[in-house]
């Protein structure tokens, strides 16, 4: 921390805050503005904390301006090309690429923990047959907390990395089963001797009673997906898991609600929306019109999986993914696949319109990975499943990450109270 401060100075009483500036490794320095309800008496007011910076992390940075994604230092893309998930998971978790040594002692431990409980089946068949599979995900991983309650001691670093990796590793499981749940199909029990991705897609498609190849062409491609969509710095879903883990929740249940807050159509629901936009427009000589709608303000459509919160421009991840996009339609040989085709001239078209390439809209990582995953097979509804799979690395990370801080605070946001000043009681036969 450097010995600069920023000078607030009220108007209304002359009164002065000098509020100290925080300077991290990249990116824009902070304000520390604890000291200010004491020094002025106010607080500060930013809805949707745009200007906000929660807590300090190591994990994660983003420069939206420049388009720039970095795990732990490492460029994404990077990443994407040379990497595997598992890799990536051991780095997020715990800040250096591992070892060969280490990362096979990280993947068995991974591989240890893919079953989940047998009585879990009774807890699935409690669910509607068409249940969303992010409600079934929400219930069945917040249960975990039931499973190992006692076998948990946030205060102990063993049982903290136990955690973590049970959640990585049981998440594709569970996924898998609230799709052949929804399906009326058997489960299928995890094949620890295929990879994390080749594992999951054979859960997902394979029957019991018939033999089952996982493609590599599908299998590098989820890999990839899931490196793109591991961590994503300070996101909706990351700062709930956060502050449910601030007040000493367990683990399970604070991945319980980031998977609640991911289901929302703004956040890892928007590839859904996607595919549903897609369907809406239906033909590529529909598409003028629907461009003309996105560009009405008045117009309730909008041009789902164009722009970005934090990217003002090109989103590094649908960089990497839109070139892994077209490999994959091509080795699957659904290039030409009707709603498939379509996104690809939706995408053309968007990105030769001046009105999109003044405002930055940009094709963002929603609008490809739902096309991979429909070419795969993978139904609309498992979209955010999937994004759960791969987030659910980022949110143990920063999980781990801010327990094992010793100066944890329980989160507490203060509010703008715009609600009645203080009246009294009326009794109610003299309310008129």
């Amino acid at each position: 921390m450097s010995n600069d401060t920023v000078t607030l100075i009220d108007n209304r009483t002359g009164k002065r805050a000098d509020l100290p500036i925080l300077d991290p490794t990249l990116g824009p320095s902070t304000v520390a503005i604890g000291g200010l309800p004491k020094a002025l008496g106010y607080f500060t007011f930013d809805p949707g904390f745009v200007a906000t910076a929660s807590c300090r992390s190591a994990i994660t940075y983003i420069d939206g301006e420049e388009g720039v994604l970095l795990y732990r230092g490492y460029p994404i893309e990077q990443l994407a090309e040379q990497s595997t998930f598992l890799e990536v998971a051991y780095l997020l978790l715990y800040g250096e690429l591992p070892t060969a040594e280490e990362l096979a002692a990280f993947e068995r431990s991974i591989t240890n923990h893919t079953m989940i409980n047998e009585s879990l089946k009774s807890f699935f068949n409690g669910f509607h047959y068409d249940a969303h599979p992010m409600a079934m995900m929400c219930g069945v991983v917040g249960s975990l907390s039931a499973f190992y309650y006692n076998h948990t001691d946030i205060n102990d670093p063993a049982d903290r990395d136990l955690a973590a990796h049970r959640l990585i590793a049981k998440m594709p499981t569970i996924a898998a089963a609230c799709y052949k749940h929804g399906k009326g199909e058997p489960f299928v029990y995890p094949d620890n001797r295929l990879s994390y991705t080749g594992n999951f897609l054979r859960m997902m498609f394979a029957i019991p009673s018939e033999p089952y190849e996982v493609d590599p062409v599908a299998e590098r491609a989820l890999d990839v997906l899931f490196i793109l969509h591991a961590d994503h710095e300070q996101n909706a879903s990351t700062s709930t898991v956060r502050l449910a883990g601030s007040t000493g929740a367990h683990p399970y249940a604070s991945v319980a609600a980031g998977i609640a807050a991911l289901w929302g159509p703004a956040h890892g629901g928007a590839n859904e929306a996607v595919l549903r936009m897609l369907e809406e427009i239906g033909h590529p000589d529909n598409i003028p019109k629907y461009i003309a709608k996105a560009k009405d303000k008045d117009d309730p459509f909008r041009l789902m999986g164009f722009g970005h919160r934090v990217y003002k421009n090109y989103d590094p991840r649908a960089k990497i993914i839109r070139r892994h996009c077209y490999e994959v339609l091509e080795k699957l040989g659904k290039r030409n696949e009707a709603l498939l085709d379509l996104a690809m001239r939706l995408e053309e078209v968007a990105l030769s319109d001046e009105y999109f390439i003044e405002r930055k809209l940009y094709p963002n990582v929603d609008f490809y990975t739902g096309i991979i995953y429909k070419a795969l097979g993978i139904p609309t509804n498992m979209f955010t499943v999937m994004f759960a799979i791969a987030r659910t690395v980022g949110w143990v990370a920063h999980w781990l990450e801010m327990v094992s801080d010793p100066e944890l605070r329980i989160g507490r946001p203060r509010q703008l109270y715009t609600g009645p000043a203080r009246r009294d009681y009326v009794a109610l036969d003299q309310r008129g």
